[in-house]
């Protein structure tokens, strides 16, 4: 009888949309339909465009019209001579900059977190962040001007103290990396400490009255109170990073290169541009190229992802 009397009850209780609609605030869904709409327009819809990758890509056909040639891209990529290049200098650049570039804004936030004088605190703080809104143009410019062997300025301070033989650091393939990661550290290291800086400032005090009580010095403190305090923000910033090893910055990469120093600053995201946007203008082959970026990305980060629950019980999801 309870089961007939639920069954009978149950379809009342199911009320169209329309009626939900009217009963709750629809101001609220009308706001959500803009931003759906802008999701699904500009990040879903061009994934259409993936199917190009499988595709020798006609003009006169379009993307719908164009024969399939099965995964032929991407052993033309695989079999490539620039494969290796391409795939070893992305992944140099990429674990160099998370190697260099992930614990040092973790050390300045813990530097910054000890500093007494407030004062003083802030003055670093600003310093060190205004180089975030630099653009990269201006940045690579910067480099150029300082570097460059013949106008450049540590080309003239040489030349001033008697010092003729400049080296071309700019057109060194060894040099480039290393130019790269700690120009990118230099402008974004004082903004990457933001997140760290706001997790050690949660920290309850009194777990440092208590720790002053029990002796403990400023290291002991770092070492049992700050970094557990910003240690799964760490973590979940790390797994980020991870899902986008293959993904290093076009502009800067590209606005750094030239022909001498192209054995190294060659990465996949400027190898795309050139074989898609210049000369040959492969677009199914440059597609198969980026499809193979997105999917290496996307395998490193879930991976990351389950390592860093098992070992730390942190994780993105």
């Amino acid at each position: 009888m309870v089961t007939k009397k639920v069954e009978e009850t149950s379809p009342c209780r199911k009320k169209d949309l329309r009626t939900r609609l009217k009963q709750s605030k629809w101001q609220l869904y009308l706001f959500m339909l803009i931003p759906t709409v802008l999701v699904l327009l500009f990040n879903y819809y061009p994934m259409l465009g993936i199917q190009l990758a499988f595709k020798k890509f006609d003009f006169n056909l379009g993307i719908w019209g164009s024969p399939w040639i099965g995964f032929d891209n991407f052993e033309k990529f695989f079999n490539s001579y620039m494969f290796t290049r391409v795939l070893k200098n992305t992944l140099v650049l990429s674990f160099y900059t998370i190697l260099v570039g992930f614990p040092i804004p973790i050390i300045f936030a813990l530097m910054i977190h000890s500093i007494p004088n407030l004062k003083y605190k802030k003055l670093v703080q600003t310093i060190t962040y205004l180089p975030h809104f630099i653009s990269v143009v201006v940045v690579v410019g910067i480099i150029m001007q300082l570097l460059n062997p013949t106008m450049g300025a540590i080309a003239s301070i040489c030349r001033w103290i008697g010092i003729n033989d400049i080296p071309d650091v700019l057109s060194n393939p060894d040099a480039f990396p290393h130019l790269y990661v700690w120009s990118g550290i230099w402008q974004s290291m004082g903004w990457n400490s933001i997140i760290y800086i706001a997790a050690l400032s949660s920290v309850d005090p009194t777990y440092y009255e208590a720790a002053d009580i029990d002796g403990a010095n400023r290291f002991h403190k770092l070492i049992y109170i700050d970094l557990p305090a910003i240690l799964p923000t760490a973590v979940m910033l790390l797994i980020m990073n991870a899902g986008s090893v293959m993904n290093i910055g076009f502009e800067k990469t590209f606005l750094m290169q030239n022909d001498l120093n192209l054995t190294t600053s060659e990465v996949i995201s400027t190898y795309v541009y050139k074989v898609g946007m210049t000369g040959r203008s492969d677009f199914g082959y440059s597609t198969a190229i980026g499809l193979f970026n997105s999917v290496i990305n996307f395998i490193l980060i879930v991976t990351v992802n389950k390592l860093s629950k098992r070992l730390s019980g942190n994780g993105l999801w």
